[in-house]
């Protein structure tokens, strides 16, 4: 049973990585074209917003997930992985209210049903790392 807030974070990773193949269409069309009838009023807001939150802060996002690509760029990784990896970091700095362990939780489900067999492993490893350094102390108290 995926619940409301899984399907939104369903709809936000799809629409990213749809994205990576039509560069040059708009991120939030491409939202808009996933989120049917079946989302509720406010998974769809909540998809609107998190699309709307990753899209200004993208180069901040993509900045912090490269510090801790060893050996690796940001760019080589695969379609899923980088954008689970957006996905989480935009959830870990800006979703208050989201406990810490969820969005890691969520991230790693996601990553290993569309990744590669090491998919979940490698996004649990980058996220730990920046909740740790980087989610507001906040968070750590949910």
């Amino acid at each position: 049973m995926k619940t409301p807030r899984r399907r939104m974070r369903l709809a936000v990773f799809k629409a990213l990585f749809q994205h990576e193949f039509r560069r040059d269409e708009d991120l939030e069309q491409i939202l808009e074209e996933i989120l049917d009838e079946t989302y509720d009023k406010k998974a769809k807001e909540d998809a609107r917003r998190y699309i709307r939150g990753i899209k200004e802060n993208l180069p901040m996002i993509d900045n912090l997930i490269s510090r801790y690509l060893e050996k690796w760029s940001l760019n080589r990784l695969s379609a899923v992985d980088r954008n689970v990896l957006r996905l989480a970091t935009y959830e870990l700095l800006f979703e208050k209210d989201i406990p810490i362990e969820a969005t890691i939780d969520e991230a790693i489900e996601i990553a290993k049903r569309y990744g590669t067999e090491n998919s979940g492993k490698f996004v649990n490893g980058i996220l730990d790392r920046i909740a740790k350094e980087h989610a507001p102390k906040e968070k750590f108290e949910l």
